[in-house]
């Protein structure tokens, strides 16, 4: 369950050349739409890396044409969405594009000129296009073999759950790579922004700001978003774990620093985050493997009701030690730690470093299992 972090389900764009013969008070589009059928309204969408907004539109012509005059001070992404088509394409002031699409086209091709990257964009739409299609067959096919069961079962879940996650996985992967890849392009910063889920991926994400770094210096959206990542570095993997102190569920006070020289966990969750509970089985059977080896867990919630946080923990047995500020995503523990979503968690070795961050499920009983057998075998050799 999220905050706004990053973009999500929208796909990246292209930069536009400077003409000194055209206007540089704003950025003009000039399209066309062919066979557009019942569709006579073009409406323009800008986005930044947390939010599409409604800013023009307009009504094709006689000739089934538009026109839009929009400022952008900088290369800014922008989607051009006729009834349910979509197109992207990023502009600037003084640049003049001319579109055109065809709603014919099940494909959703269209040709731009004034635009010297829609081809990388259009190589990146290609890319990400395929995952997601690939991803709605696995929810068709989830679905018929479901219907055919006459319900859902946990098994047929566990058939098809790696199997989208691995999709996730994989599209994020590639996501990072094209970033990487086209670093002086806007449209690569525009691949990385679009990350669905950026906590998974938090040290690529560093990486490729610290290569960008000094890029795009009158782009707000990029040095806004240098900037959000800049916060998350002194509470990356591999930095030494700020301390608080927070309140007990009990109403006593609990620092970091008293978990000095342990392994713990500090596992930021909720009573109504779903996802939260749903990984909580999880972390009991993780716990009740790896607490006798020496890891602690902190659980610190973001609830607000302090019955429902108890009624909570009662529920899923959560047998270690719990904290709240009470203030939702608002806690001084929260900010401190720029915690986005839940679930998340952080794991502190004996040292005070924080040595992994958002692992679940089979990542985190690997991570313990190569953390504890490690310490057990040092031991050994002590």
């Amino acid at each position: 369950m999220k905050k706004n972090f990053a973009l999500f389900n929208v796909i990246a764009a292209a930069v536009i050349m400077f003409s000194s013969c055209k206007d540089k008070s704003a950025l003009v589009i000039n399209g066309t739409i062919l066979h557009p059928g019942s569709q006579k309204k073009v409406v323009l969408m800008a986005v930044d890396s947390s939010q599409v907004a409604v800013v023009d539109s307009a009504n094709l012509n006689e000739q089934n044409k538009f026109v839009f005059k929009h400022s952008a001070p900088y290369a800014s992404l922008f989607m051009l969405r006729i009834g349910n088509s979509i197109y992207d394409v990023i502009g600037k002031n003084g640049d003049e594009i001319d579109f055109t699409a065809d709603l014919s086209d099940k494909q959703g091709n269209y040709d731009v000129k004034g635009s010297p990257e829609t081809e990388k964009i259009k190589e990146f739409d290609k890319i990400r296009n395929a995952f997601i299609i690939q991803r709605t067959k696995l929810a068709e096919e989830y679905d018929s073999v479901a219907q055919s069961y006459g319900k859902s079962t946990d098994s047929l879940v566990n058939i098809y759950r790696p199997k989208y996650q691995k999709n996730m996985t994989d599209l994020a992967q590639a996501s990072i790579k094209f970033a990487n890849d086209n670093a002086s392009s806007i449209a690569g910063f525009y691949a990385i922004a679009m990350l669905e889920d950026p906590t998974q991926y938090e040290q690529q994400v560093i990486a490729y700001v610290n290569k960008i770094r000094g890029s795009f210096p009158d782009n707000a959206a990029v040095q806004g978003y240098i900037r959000q990542v800049d916060k998350l570095i002194p509470v990356s993997i591999g930095h030494k774990a700020p301390d608080f102190t927070i309140t007990g569920i009990d109403g006593k006070p609990i620092k970091l620093s008293d978990y000095k020289g342990k392994y713990v966990m500090l596992d930021f969750w909720a009573s109504w985050c779903v996802p939260c509970r749903q990984e909580n089985p999880n972390v009991v059977k993780q716990y009740a493997k790896f607490h006798p080896m020496g890891l602690n867990i902190l659980g610190i919630s973001l609830d607000q009701d302090k019955a429902k946080w108890r009624q909570a923990i009662n529920a899923d047995r959560l047998v270690w030690n719990h904290a709240s500020d009470l203030k939702n995503f608002e806690g001084a523990t929260e900010r401190l730690y720029h915690v986005e979503g839940i679930p998340s968690n952080f794991i502190i070795n004996p040292d005070g470093i924080i040595v992994a961050k958002n692992v679940r499920g089979t990542d985190l009983e690997d991570f313990l299992n190569k953390t504890f057998n490690k310490s057990q075998q040092n031991v050994k050799i002590k």
